[in-house]
């Protein structure tokens, strides 16, 4: 059983993590310490709602605006962006627990510049997306597929390839075991698989609503990252914090369901990595606290052989925020000559 949590998502003993956005007034430097300050504010507190300044090529990829759709999938609207011209390869870039589409906003630019069409999609119950009474993983799968189709990833000579951060990459892999025949290929992000026997600690559970803010700036200052990591970057931090945020009947409040997890389950995810009928690639963050050499060991035992698997330096379980061009650098230069040749399992699609 998955269940939310403050920080993030108990999967069976295993984890995915997305933002955090802070319910209890008093939450201490002992139990958030390394995004936050010791009253609990984010790293956006000092700041006082301010824009910071942001490095030119940033400003300019936003400026650079996608088309936005909404599509229906099973009874819920999914939010749509793509960017580029259809026909050229396609790229679906997927986020991570509590985030939203726009966390790619940044970066899908320079995926256009190397040739491809590039859509984001947001999860039911996140971003823009509808919420759903329940979630099941077959369901987020057929999102992910009706974004490729309404974007026309479909539509190029080659199949398109899943990015796919946090918990995004376990969808990506089921992807990739259920219907990878589909795909050209899966690259997981910091989307850590532990071995059996793997313990940590647990973050509390979180069992209640989304607090109502009474301005946008009371909100941006309860922002965090989790799990928890410093980030120097606050301009793309204070980009996925502001596309976080809805206006509610008296202030402003979170996109995200935050009752998603209660009854959503997947399993051990091992035999989707096991399974993929695609060709599939790790990415993880060298600093990650998810993705010790423990965890990228069983990994590498899991995936099929010669799997690239790639570490950002400098970088935690947040890459995209953390090393943003470093990261687009890494994608571009292992879709340069991957996956032609590339292993994959037999028998795949069984999950």
């Amino acid at each position: 059983m998955v269940r939310l949590l403050a920080r993030g998502v108990a999967w069976r003993g295993r984890r995915a993590y997305g933002p955090s956005m802070t319910e209890t007034p008093d939450m201490t430097e002992t139990t958030d310490r390394l995004s936050v300050d010791a009253q609990g504010g984010g790293a956006l507190a000092a700041l006082g709602g301010v824009r910071p300044q942001a490095p030119g090529w940033f400003d300019a990829a936003l400026a650079r605006a996608p088309e936005r759709t909404r599509i229906d999938v099973e009874g819920a609207g999914i939010e749509v962006l793509a960017w580029g011209v259809r026909g050229k390869p396609g790229l679906l870039l997927l986020h991570g627990n509590g985030a939203h589409a726009d966390w790619w906003s940044p970066l899908a630019p320079f995926f256009v510049d190397s040739g491809y069409r590039v859509a984001a999609m947001s999860w039911s119950g996140m971003g823009g997306s509808d919420w759903r009474a329940k979630y099941h993983p077959g369901t987020f799968a057929r999102e992910a597929l009706a974004a490729c189709e309404i974007a026309g990833l479909f539509e190029a000579p080659v199949k398109p390839v899943l990015v796919a951060h946090s918990f995004g990459g376990f969808l990506g892999l089921y992807c990739a075991a259920r219907y990878g025949e589909r795909l050209g290929a899966a690259i997981s992000v910091d989307s850590p698989i532990e071995p059996p026997g793997y313990t940590h600690d647990r973050p509390p559970s979180r069992s209640r609503p989304n607090r109502v803010y009474p301005s946008v700036e009371d909100a941006l200052a309860r922002f965090r990252l989790a799990p928890q990591q410093g980030c120097e970057n606050l301009w793309y931090l204070d980009h996925v914090a502001r596309g976080s945020i809805k206006a509610a009947d008296s202030g402003f409040t979170w996109k995200f369901d935050p009752f998603i997890w209660h009854e959503f389950e997947l399993g051990d995810p091992s035999p989707l990595l096991q399974r993929a009928s695609c060709p599939v690639a790790v990415i993880w963050g060298d600093r990650s606290s998810l993705m010790p050499p423990e965890v990228v060991a069983y990994m590498r035992s899991l995936a099929p052989a010669g799997s690239p698997f790639l570490a950002i330096p400098d970088a935690d379980h947040h890459v995209m925020i953390d090393q943003p061009l470093p990261f687009v650098a890494a994608v571009r230069g292992l879709l340069a000559g991957w996956p032609r040749g590339a292993q994959v399992a037999t028998g795949g699609g069984a999950v």
